[in-house]
C-alpha cells in the first residue's frame, strides 16, 4: 500500500516573518491544505494554484481531521494547519489520536512546530518568560473548569511565569476575573502583566501593567496573557523575567550567607498571604518568619504606621545611637557589622554592678532594676524586650510617669505569666514607634531580629522584583 502523509504545521502568530522556511515548503508542496477558514488568509499566497483548499468554520476540528485523513488515503499530501504551534492547543494530538483508532499505520503524520502565540507575545514585551513558564487556557470546552482552577491555583503558588490563552469570550466573561482573585492571593499586586492582542497581525496591540491594575474588560479572545513570576519586573518599559545570569555574576563579591538571606526572604515573600503590606512592616515581618519558620506571625506581628521607617531614620541621622535589651541573648543577636557600619551601641545591664543592689535594696527583678538605670543613662534610646515582661512593663510604667520617652519598644517577651499584658501597656503609647509580638511568643531571638529589621531597612529594597542580592 502506497505511503501516504499528513504535515500538521504550525504557520505561526500570522506575520510572514514568523513562517519557518519547513511550513513555507510544506505549504508550497502541498496537494490539500485542511484548516479553519479565518487562518488562509495568511497562508494563501504560498499555495499552488492547483492546491486544494479545505476550510471550515469553528468547532469543526474533527470534521477537518476526517477530512484530512480521507484525502491522505486517497494518496494525496495533505497539510492540516494550524496558527502558532499546532502542538499547542493544535490540531497535532487530534490526528495522532485519529491515526491510532483508524488504525491507519501507513499514513506518515509529521508536525512542523511554529512561533506560538505566547512565544511571539513574549517577544514584543521583552523577556517575561525567561524562568520557568506554565500555559493555562482558560477555555472549559475541553476541560471541567474546576481542573481548570486546581491548575490555576498550582500556578500562582509555584511562582511560574503564566500564559494565559482564550482568555474570554462572548459566553466566557467570569473565569479571568476568577483567575486574578487567586493571583492576587499568591502574588504580589507589583507582579507585571504583559497582554498582547493579535500578536503579529496588522491588528497589533500591546500593553503592559501590574497584577493591580490589570482590567480584564480590555481583553478578547485574540488575546494573550502573560503574568509574571516574582522577580519579574518593568524596566524602560520592557518586561523582564531574569534567569539568574546577572545576578549570580554580580554577587561574587557578596558574602554567601548574605547571599542565602536575601534568597530566603524572597521565598518567605512568596509564600505570604498578604504580601502587599507597606514595606518596612513587611521587611521586619520576614524577619520574624525567617527566625521562627512561623507563617502564624503574618496574623500576631504588629507595628504602629512607619515604624521601622521612622526607626531606621533615627538611627541614620543619628539621633538614636543605642539600644537597651532586657538580657544579653537579645544583644548577641544583634548584627555587630551593622552596628558598627552605624555607630550603635546596644547595652544591656542585667550584669551591672548597680543593678543587684538596686534589685535587693528594693525588692525587684533584676531586668526592672537594669532597666530603671537604662532610662536614667540612654532615655531616648531604643528599648528591646525578648525575655523578661516585667521588664517592659517597668518601661511602660516609668514612660506613663513621665520619666522615659524611649525612641521606639520592641515588644517580644515570652511566656505566660503578665506577658500579654505587658504587651498590652505598650501598645498604648501612641507616639512612641513600637513593634510588637502579641500573645505568648516572643523570644531573644525575636527582639534581636526586629533589630536588626531596624537597622537594615535600606536592605529591603533587595525583595523588590528585579532587584540584586
Amino acid at each position: 500500500m502506497k505511503t501516504s502523509k499528513i504535515t500538521v504545521a504550525g504557520f505561526g502568530p500570522g506575520s510572514p516573518e514568523d513562517i519557518t522556511p519547513a511550513v513555507l515548503q510544506a505549504l508550497q508542496t502541498a496537494d490539500v491544505v485542511v484548516g479553519y477558514k479565518y487562518y488562509f488568509q495568511f497562508i494563501e499566497s504560498y499555495l499552488r494554484p492547483d492546491t486544494i483548499c479545505i476550510d471550515s468554520g469553528m468547532k469543526k476540528e474533527r470534521q477537518r481531521a476526517e477530512q484530512a485523513f480521507n484525502y491522505a488515503l486517497e494518496g494525496k499530501n495533505v497539510c492540516v494547519i494550524s496558527s502558532g504551534d499546532a502542538g499547542i492547543y493544535g490540531m497535532a494530538p487530534l490526528i495522532y489520536e485519529m491515526k491510532r483508532d483508524k488504525g491507519v499505520e501507513h499514513i506518515e503524520v509529521e508536525v512542523l512546530p511554529g512561533i506560538s502565540a505566547f512565544q511571539k507575545a513574549a517577544g514584543l514585551l521583552g523577556c517575561p518568560i525567561g524562568h520557568d513558564l506554565c500555559i493555562i487556557s482558560l477555555s472549559d470546552l475541553m476541560t471541567p473548569w474546576l481542573r481548570i482552577e486546581k491548575r490555576i491555583k498550582a500556578a500562582a503558588e509555584a511562582d511560574f511565569v503564566t500564559a494565559i490563552y482564550n482568555p474570554k469570550s462572548q459566553g466566557r466573561y467570569w473565569q479571568l476575573p476568577r483567575l486574578l482573585e487567586i493571583f492576587r492571593e499568591h502574588r504580589s499586586l507589583d507582579t507585571p502583566i504583559g497582554y498582547v492582542r493579535q500578536a503579529g497581525r496588522e491588528e497589533q496591540s500591546i500593553k503592559l501593567t501590574t497584577l493591580r491594575d490589570f482590567d480584564p474588560e480590555e481583553i478578547d479572545m485574540f488575546t494573550v496573557i502573560l503574568i509574571g513570576n516574582s522577580q519579574s519586573y518593568i524596566w524602560d518599559n520592557t518586561f523582564i523575567t531574569p534567569r539568574g545570569y546577572y545576578r549570580e555574576e554580580e554577587s561574587e563579591d557578596v558574602k554567601l550567607g548574605q547571599s542565602i538571606m536575601i534568597e530566603s526572604f524572597r521565598t518567605i515573600a512568596g509564600e505570604m498571604r498578604n504580601p502587599d503590606v507597606p514595606l518596612d512592616h513587611k521587611w521586619a515581618l520576614i524577619h520574624t518568619i525567617h527566625t521562627t519558620a512561623d507563617f502564624d506571625m503574618e496574623n500576631i506581628f504588629y507595628t504602629d504606621d512607619k515604624a521601622v521607617e521612622r526607626l531606621h531614620q533615627g538611627v541614620i541621622e543619628g539621633r538614636i545611637k543605642t539600644v537597651i535589651t532586657d538580657v544579653t541573648m537579645v544583644s548577641s543577636g544583634i548584627r555587630k557589622g551593622a552596628l558598627e557600619r552605624l555607630g550603635v551601641e546596644v547595652k544591656c545591664y542585667l550584669h551591672d554592678p548597680r543593678v543587684a543592689d538596686m534589685a535587693n535594696r528594693l525588692g525587684i527583678t533584676r531586668t526592672q532594676a537594669g532597666i530603671r538605670i537604662a532610662v536614667e543613662d540612654h532615655p531616648d534610646a531604643i528599648f528591646a524586650f525578648g525575655n523578661a515582661p516585667t521588664a517592659l512593663i517597668e518601661l511602660c510604667d516609668l514612660i506613663r510617669k513621665g520619666k522615659a520617652q524611649p525612641s521606639g519598644i520592641v515588644a517580644a517577651p515570652v511566656g505566660f505569666v503578665n506577658v500579654q499584658e505587658s504587651k498590652h501597656m505598650a501598645m498604648t503609647f501612641r507616639d512612641i514607634p513600637k513593634l510588637v509580638i502579641r500573645g505568648r511568643k516572643g523570644g531573644s531571638n525575636l527582639a534581636a531580629t526586629l533589630v536588626n529589621s531596624i537597622l537594615t531597612l535600606d536592605d529591603a529594597e533587595a525583595l523588590r522584583p528585579g532587584r540584586d542580592v
